[in-house]
């Protein structure tokens, strides 16, 4: 299946950076490959001209019900997307801040993508089996297909890799792909433009 570069969007779910004790967004050497993925998948999706959506934890402290299950991480104003993202230059870059697992609950998410004409999402980011679940259980409800970039993907805080990915196949009907075949496809796409 190729892609169509006229109607796909890259999500890119709580890739991030976290200034002070943030508990969840500190790379460790797994996350750091997950990352170089990710920005692979971005750049390659800017040169086939898709939209790339950033779709960042932005928690309230004392007000969101995340941080009591999970400690304080992603707080609006200490967290940004990675550096090497460079979120926001490309000319169809989007920033959209959430407050709960999915990308869509809260936000404008869906009326963006809408907007846009895309009917399939690329999704990349973590943590599998929670932030890109749900942002995916979303997307399949409202009527996107979807792509996971599994090696662009990571679980760190519960059940497994295997798992998740097992979900999104079953569950939903996403398509499971590597890095490098993403990659390979948008260059395609882009030279179908």
């Amino acid at each position: 299946m190729a892609i169509d570069a006229r109607r796909t969007a890259v999500l890119v779910i709580d890739v991030l950076n976290a200034e002070g004790d943030d508990a969840l967004y500190h790379p460790t050497g797994a996350e750091r490959q997950m990352n170089d993925n990710c920005v692979a998948v971005v750049r390659a999706a800017r040169a086939a001209g898709l939209p790339v959506i950033f779709c960042c934890d932005q928690h309230i402290p004392g007000v969101d019900r995340e941080l009591d299950l999970w400690g304080d991480h992603g707080l609006v104003g200490k967290a940004v997307p990675i550096s090497e993202l460079e979120a926001g230059s490309g000319k169809r870059d989007f920033i959209i801040p959430k407050r709960r697992y999915s990308s869509f609950f809260g936000t404008d998410l869906d009326l963006t993508l809408r907007e846009l004409g895309v009917e399939t999402v690329i999704a990349v980011g973590c943590d599998t089996n929670i932030c890109v679940l749900h942002t995916l259980a979303d997307a399949y409800y409202l009527g996107y297909a979807s792509i996971v970039v599994e090696d662009a993907t990571r679980t760190f805080l519960c059940g497994t890799q295997e798992a998740a990915i097992e979900h999104f196949e079953k569950c939903f009907g996403s398509r499971i792909a590597s890095t490098s075949d993403v990659v390979a496809e948008l260059s395609a796409a882009k030279s179908d433009q």
